[in-house]
């Protein structure tokens, strides 16, 4: 009997009780706009109607516990997720995850940098992630436990230093150096843990999260990964596959996969990523990627409730 299952991405953009205040160039959500914030999103969620979705850009856990009693289809979900640490130098969101399927064993959060990682990379915090990646073991219908991390990369935005000026295009350049620095190191960070993780449990593996890269670029393709060995059959061991590359319904002429619009550039940087165990074309495979939807008809709306994200929605096909 074949099943399917719907793993989604979802960058909600800023989620925080009103009058919490997050950055100094940004004003805290009103009663109404945090109510017409909260109902967006909970709209958006039964409209995705995922299994399980990863979340990014939560600043409280509790407001995200708040949507979810909005919504028709995950009240009772199992919401796992931690709230930033107040007492952090820097404030930055969390990511989360909610999960219509029972997880094996409590989810677990990796702040610091795994072991083999080089923290010579010259950043203030070069031995832990921006965003900590979280980590679940969801049980799927047929009894198969599949790891599933949410992760947060380290976004384009320039790591001014102090003294820098932005009229300066040589401080422009370094700083937007420093942020690709920053995010290729967690890339390396995140593909040591996957490596670590796969070789250990063999399981099957999905990563949901907004990379702030395409699928192309070399901090996604070091995620990624090339392989964990030569032997015959054995090269798409290891390795994770864009999800969007590998769905058997590929529509060439109606394909309209992007999820943020950035100064008129359309650019799709949030992805699902599925170890061979969804790739046909691996003799290990239980299932394969059916088909994969963008949900970003709000991108150009311009509402202020709406995430400047559009959402990802990949259908798993289990055999």
């Amino acid at each position: 009997m074949q099943q399917e299952i719907r793993f989604a991405t979802f960058n909600v953009c800023n989620l925080a009780p009103p009058g919490a205040k997050l950055y100094d160039n940004l004003q805290p959500l009103t009663e109404q706009e945090y109510e017409a914030k909260a109902e967006w999103t909970a709209q958006q969620l039964d409209q995705l109607d995922a299994d399980v979705i990863g979340f990014q850009e939560i600043f409280s856990q509790e407001a995200l516990r708040d949507v979810l009693s909005r919504t028709r289809k995950y009240r009772d979900a199992v919401h796992a997720g931690f709230d930033p640490d107040p007492h952090a130098a820097r404030l930055t969101p969390n990511v989360a995850l909610v999960s219509r399927l029972p997880l094996a064993a409590a989810p677990e959060v990796y702040a610091n940098f795994p072991e083999g990682v080089p923290a010579d990379s010259g950043l203030a915090e070069s031995d832990r992630f921006a965003r900590a990646p979280l980590h679940a073991q969801v049980v799927l219908p047929n009894e198969i436990v599949v790891d599933v991390i949410v992760v947060h990369l380290k976004s384009r935005r320039p790591d001014y230093r102090s003294g820098d000026t932005t009229e300066d295009p040589l401080h422009l350049a370094m700083a937007s150096l420093r942020s690709l620095v920053w995010r290729g190191t967690e890339a390396v960070a995140l593909r040591v843990l996957l490596s670590k993780m796969m070789r250990e449990t063999r399981r099957p593996c999905i990563v949901l999260g907004d990379f702030n890269d395409t699928a192309d670029a070399v901090t996604t393709t070091i995620v990624l990964g090339n392989g964990g060995g030569m032997l015959p059959g054995d090269e798409r061991r290891g390795r994770m596959y864009d999800a969007n590359q590998i769905q058997l319904r590929q529509d060439h002429l109606r394909h309209v996969a992007y999820t943020s619009i950035h100064e008129g550039h359309y650019s799709t940087i949030d992805h699902v990523l599925v170890s061979e165990e969804f790739n046909p074309a691996s003799p290990r495979a239980i299932g394969e990627v059916l088909d994969v939807s963008y949900f970003n008809d709000h991108l150009r709306q311009e509402r202020p409730e709406v995430s400047d994200h559009g959402q990802v929605l990949v259908r798993l096909r289990l055999r």
